[in-house]
Parts: C-alpha cells; structure tokens; sequence
C-alpha cells in the first residue's frame, strides 16, 4: 500500500498567459508615504498579465489556461535530496482550504527563466573572494530562452547588468568581477529614497566584492524587494526567481517590511532561491535567507566551498525550470477570501515537496 505524505504548498504561481488578479503591495509609495508619517492605505489591484506576444522557444512549454485556474509549480525530492521526476498525475492531489481539488493539467516540461542574481557584497573577505570567483559558474545553469539580471547589494541594492540572455555579455560582466577590479559607482541613496531598479550602473562594471564596506547597515528586505519589482514585468510565461547568495545578515533599517516584500513577491509569482555562506552555513535556522525560501516555495543551499556554491548555482538553476506544474479550476472554496491555503499531497512514501503555502487573491469592490 501506499502511504501519502502531506506537504504544505508555499503559495501560487501562474505559468502562461493567466489573468488572475493577485494582491499588490505599493511598496515605492508605501516607503514614501512611511517617510512621511502617513498610514499605508490598502494595497492596489495588480494589472493582469498579457499573453506574451514572443513565439515559443524550441524545447520549452508554453500554454494557455483560463483566468480561473490556479497553476501549481512543484518540486519533489526523495530521502537522498535528490529530484524526482517520474511522478504521474495520478500521484498527486492538491487541497485548497482543506477542500480536494481535481487536477485538470499537468505537466513536467521545462520553461524559460528570468533570473535576478541577488549578490551580498558585504561579505568577510575570504568569502566575498570565493563568492567572487564563482559567480561566473552560473552560466553554466542557463538554457535557451533564460534571461539573467544581476543585482549587488549591501545598505542599498544596485543593478550592474539588466535582464540579458546574451551569455558572452553575461560573462563579460562577471568575469569582472573575478578579475577584482574595482570601479567607480554611481552615488548612493538616502535612506528616505526606496531603491528603484535602474542600469545606470551597468557601465561602471562590478565592482569589487572583496572590498569590505564595514559592518554598515545590510537591507536584506529591501534588496528582495528592488529584485522582485525588476520581475515584477516580466511574462507570465516565465519562470521567475531571485537567485539570493549571501550570510543571510539582515539590519533594521529596511524601508520594506517583511510582510510587504513577501505580498509583491508573492503577487507577481517569484520563488526565492538561496545559497547561504560563511555565518549562514553555521546558523542555517537564523538566517534571514530562509523566510524567503520557505514562503516562496524555493530551496536553499549552504556553501562552505567554491566547488560548492558553483555547483548550486546550475543545481537551482536546472531544477527550477524543470518544475512539476499542476492547475486546477477552485470548486468549493469560499471565493470572497482574500487568501488562500494549498496543500499538495503526493501518494508515494519517502518523498518530500517543495512548493508554496497559498495565493492571494484581491476581492472586486461591490
């Protein structure tokens, strides 16, 4: 007999051209309006996403479904950690607010991805040197049809490269950083000014990682949410994740809570993966990193090594296209919630699933 394992989902993501209106945090003009002293008012309807107007890429699926269905993205693992891929639809089930759902599509094909690159450079420096030289390794988790962006951050996040799928031009810039030049950067905000994802950096390079800025304020919360309003743009018919490496530090000074930063990422169907270094590879339950990843159905990586973090790089990268992706049609639920619980079980012993908790959904104003 088989046994069935529960797992909680982490949360929604639509893949295709689905229209269904998520819950948005204004988080630029909440920053603004807390700088001010006034209350933030009620978060705003997200715009619906339009199909997108690009032809397939060979090797990768796109499709369509209606405004109504919720798409399920989800990984499965088995006791060694590795992933699992020849589960049948029959293997699973999905309950939204405790009430089974019937499963009306599923599919283990891959899809493109957009990918920030969210580099902490206010490591320790024998870190920030491995961290350095390893960056370059992440190309080697890209596909045809991937596009990566590329985002520093210590007190205030900072674009060096927008989204480009050109992977010698990708390299170009990394390979800069390995180099250890140091160029000059653009200057910096004030706090009172929420960071906006700009590349007017992009011309100044990267600069040197290894160059120690101190132990200043590191806005962990705010860089997420600079990376998340970055994909915030793009398709639907996109994978969309942040790629976080960092020592999971996180100060009090973010201009976003974490509430806001977690209602914009989860609005605009964005995991969070990470790969924690130095102080995250021995307090891995402190670490500011696994908020993100555990709420936004990612996965998490620890990396003493820099044969380590290459190799999570092209491991998260290779896993999170090849996603089981489930829908369903809600049947039963009460529809004038704001949030929704979505529990995946899946009918094989041993195994172990990575996904999110639920979705928001904006009720209409009657």
């Amino acid at each position: 007999m088989k046994a069935e394992k529960k797992v909680k989902l982490r949360g929604w993501r639509g893949t295709g051209a689905v229209t269904l209106v998520i819950l948005v945090t204004g988080w630029s003009a909440a920053a603004a309006r807390r700088a001010q002293g006034q209350a933030a008012p009620a978060a705003p309807a997200a715009r619906p996403a339009a199909a997108s107007a690009q032809a397939p890429e060979q090797g990768l699926q796109h499709f369509k479904v209606h405004t109504e269905e919720v798409l399920v993205p989800v990984m499965v693992r088995n006791r060694a950690g590795d992933a699992v891929f020849d589960l049948e639809k029959q293997d699973f089930r999905i309950l939204e607010d405790n009430v089974e759902q019937r499963i009306s599509y599923f599919v283990n094909d891959p899809f493109p991805l957009s990918v920030v690159f969210l580099v902490d450079s206010d490591l320790p420096q024998r870190t920030a040197e491995m961290v350095n030289k390893s960056l370059g390794a992440v190309l080697g988790g890209m596909a045809e049809g991937d596009e990566l962006a590329v985002v520093l951050f210590s007190q205030f996040p900072r674009t060096v490269m927008d989204f480009d799928s050109n992977q010698s031009q990708i390299s170009d810039v990394l390979k800069r950083a390995e180099l250890g030049h140091t160029f000059p950067g653009s200057a910096s905000r004030t706090m009172t000014d929420p960071p906006r994802p700009t590349t007017l950096s992009q011309d100044a390079g990267v600069p040197q990682s290894a160059k120690i800025l101190g132990r200043v304020s590191k806005d962990l919360d705010d860089a997420v949410m600079y990376s998340a309003e970055m994909l915030r743009t793009r398709g639907r018919d996109r994978r969309k994740l942040i790629l976080l490496v960092s020592d999971g530090h996180n100060s009090s000074n973010n201009l976003a809570s974490y509430t806001e930063v977690l209602h914009v990422v989860l609005a605009n169907d964005i995991s969070v993966y990470g790969v924690g270094v130095s102080e995250a590879v021995l307090d891995r339950k402190r670490t500011a990193i696994a908020r993100y990843v555990e709420a936004t159905g990612g996965d998490i990586f620890f990396a003493p090594t820099r044969g380590g973090l290459e190799d999570d790089y092209t491991r998260i990268l290779e896993e999170a296209r090849n996603l089981y992706t489930l829908s369903y049609v809600p049947q039963g639920t009460d529809r004038s919630k704001e949030y929704h619980s979505i529990e995946v079980r899946v009918e094989r012993a041993g195994l172990h699933v990575l996904a999110r908790d639920g979705y928001y959904v904006l009720q209409e104003k009657k």
